[in-house]
């Protein structure tokens, strides 16, 4: 659960939704600005940080890093250390990952051509 203060009123509706329902806690998850789209741009072949700015131009470097680390604490993207001069981190999705990314997917069809905004 996100980090809130524990006797506020918001933290306790979370808990309460988050326990209903694991989606809850999913939804609240990839609702934090620019989660969807590093998920996305992982996706599609940016698989370094640099890469990630790049694509991502507006994030910036704090946002991405605190997205990178979320993604892959909720095991979403697995990181890897390659040696050399200097050394680099790639990122990739996880089976799950790529699970989530298809559902994802589908729902931005959804939207796209069901929904009227």
């Amino acid at each position: 659960m996100a980090e809130r203060k524990l006797n506020s009123t918001n933290y306790h509706n979370q808990a309460f939704l988050e326990e209903k329902c694991a989606l809850n806690e999913l939804i609240y998850l990839l609702s934090k600005r620019w989660m969807t789209e590093v998920l996305f741009s992982i996706e599609e072949g940016n698989n370094r940080f640099t890469a990630l700015k790049e694509n991502l131009e507006h994030i910036s470097d704090h946002i991405l890093a605190d997205r990178l680390k979320l993604l892959e604490q909720h095991e979403l993207i697995s990181k890897t250390y390659l040696p050399g001069n200097p050394p680099r981190t790639e990122y990739a999705l996880t089976p799950v990952g790529t699970e989530l990314s298809d559902l994802l997917d589908g729902l931005c069809h959804f939207s796209e051509h069901k929904m009227r905004f």
